[in-house]
């Protein structure tokens, strides 16, 4: 799934990057922290919900837009 994320910024050597909504760069820098400490089995597990998580959200965001289309 692609995701459309409206701020981007300039980055040197690499061009425009889209940059994520702050709740998601806070998952990132905790899962960065849990990777730093070394803590493997938190840090997959944590890494697993969330990306659950978000199809969960897309394909009942998706039910929803389908519902209100045919209404």
């Amino acid at each position: 799934m692609v995701r459309a994320y409206t701020r981007r910024v300039e980055a040197p050597m690499m061009g425009e990057v889209a940059v994520p909504p702050p709740d998601k760069l806070a998952c990132y820098a905790g899962l960065g922290v849990l990777a730093a400490l070394q803590v493997w089995p938190l840090a997959l597990v944590v890494t697993a919900g969330h990306v659950l998580a978000d199809q969960h959200m897309s394909g009942l965001a998706k039910g929803l837009g389908e519902a209100l289309q045919s209404a």
